[in-house]
């Protein structure tokens, strides 16, 4: 059975979990498929802002997603005292 510091870990760790999914959902499928017919009235770069988002965008969103969660995963890790030396 877990102490409590050990629930809290988990608890911290889903949430940044669940904020990330939160983000990857929004910008993969909301906005390269949901909300693409409103976005594609903006252009960048010369293509319609749904269009850049399906094929660029969410790659970019992907990457500084995964840069964040490394960051705030290694906080929370010593936040509790499982980090790595």
């Amino acid at each position: 059975m877990l102490d409590t510091s050990g629930k809290e870990y988990w608890k911290a760790t889903l949430t940044l979990l669940f904020k990330v999914l939160v983000v990857w959902f929004l910008c993969s499928y909301g906005a390269g498929i949901l909300f693409a017919p409103f976005l594609n009235k903006f252009y960048i770069g010369g293509y319609p802002l749904g269009f850049w988002f399906a094929q660029q965008g969410s790659i970019y969103i992907f990457i500084a997603l995964i840069f964040y969660y490394a960051k705030k995963m290694g906080q929370i890790d010593r936040r509790f005292d499982v980090h790595e030396e």
